[in-house]
């Protein structure tokens, strides 16, 4: 069973940062889109970088472009290689939201991908960032 699960959320005041993680399992392609969604109450989820597992390829939103960094583990460990990470530098309080992972399995991104693209989601973790 294939299991995504977040975690790294919390409070920030803006101008900090902070790094999710999204640890994966259940799955053995090493060939996949994993992405990072973020969905602030009321308003529709959107969609904030993407990395192919396969070539380090990474896709940013214009939103965030130059403050976000996505990345997966590179270790030779199995059980921690299946990691993504989300940097988030010089946060600001408009990036509160609740940040999500998703995986496409043996597909390139070729982009962030729209989020109904993506075929399992992580429970999602908590940003909140203060001014």
């Amino acid at each position: 069973q294939v299991q995504l699960v977040e975690s790294g959320g919390g409070s920030v005041q803006a101008g900090g940062s902070l790094r999710l993680s999204c640890a994966s399992s259940g799955y053995i392609s090493d060939r996949n889109c994993m992405g990072w969604f973020r969905q602030v109450d009321g308003k529709e989820r959107e969609g904030v970088a993407a990395i192919s597992t396969g070539t380090d390829y990474a896709y940013y939103a214009d939103s965030v472009k130059g403050r976000v960094t996505i990345s997966q583990n590179n270790t030779r460990n199995m059980v921690a290689k299946n990691t993504v990470y989300l940097q988030i530098d010089s946060l600001k309080p408009e990036d509160t939201a609740t940040y999500y992972c998703a995986a496409l399995f043996n597909r390139p991104c070729l982009g962030v991908r729209d989020g109904s693209d993506y075929t399992h989601w992580g429970q999602g973790t908590r940003v909140t960032v203060s001014s």
